[in-house]
């Protein structure tokens, strides 16, 4: 039989009490490591040590979770300042969530699929309309940036968390064992490209985060500047 965990004074620990908070840690925790298709009632309970039953009393349902989950997401990453210089915020806030997707791989084909937003989710959408209005953007404009802007840094993130290549240390050995499945002579671009670029000192396809970003925004700047 187990016995209670005790404290170096004796006395029995405190078991934390079941909350709707405990539950939406429990399952973030349980997508981190196994990806969103891991994430069931049962294997939620498990993870917080109760029983699958319990964990209705504090939520609805599994749909209810996971709008819940993509909240907090949402709620981890820098909101924009909305009387800042817009490209700077907005810069920030998009480096923040690239930094956000790749703690939370599993979120980024939710973020924009929900159809209960949380107050985290709503703060963010607000925040990031409210920047672009405050530096001049029109309604059609702010609508047309916002798509290109999280189209861009979605895309991004979900080539990062796709890809083999995930920093220097494993470019080598990705491209070389890449070239040697294929004759060179047959691909001659793939060959100039791999040798002369990815495998060069120091390559990481995360630094053209940052390059790919600047366009987007260089592009949006002229606009805004030439209908302002």
């Amino acid at each position: 039989m187990k016995t209670a965990s005790r404290s170096a004074s004796g006395s029995a620990s405190p078991r934390t009490p079941l909350s709707r908070e405990r539950i939406l840690d429990g399952a973030i925790r349980v997508a981190d490591d196994g990806g969103l298709a891991s994430l069931t009632i049962r294997s939620l309970a498990q993870s917080l040590g109760v029983k699958p039953m319990s964990v209705y009393h504090y939520v609805a349902s599994k749909d209810e979770i996971i709008d819940g989950i993509v909240d907090l997401v949402f709620g981890e990453m820098d909101l924009p300042v909305i009387q800042g210089d817009w490209r700077n915020e907005m810069h920030r806030r998009c480096a923040s969530v690239r930094v956000v997707l790749r703690r939370h791989p599993w979120a980024i084909p939710l973020l924009q699929a929900r159809t209960s937003p949380g107050p985290a989710t709503l703060r963010h959408l607000d925040a990031v309309i409210g920047c672009l209005r405050g530096a001049g953007f029109s309604l059609e404009l702010t609508a047309h940036a916002y798509a290109v802007i999280d189209s861009y840094v979605y895309g991004f993130a979900m080539s990062e968390a796709s890809l083999p290549i995930n920093g220097p240390q494993t470019v080598s050995e990705v491209a070389e064992s890449m070239m040697l499945q294929y004759l060179a002579a047959d691909y001659p671009n793939l060959l100039e490209f791999t040798t002369g670029h990815i495998l060069q000192p120091g390559y990481d396809f995360g630094l053209e985060f940052d390059y790919g970003l600047d366009l987007v925004l260089d592009a949006l700047e002229a606009r805004v500047n030439r209908l302002g």
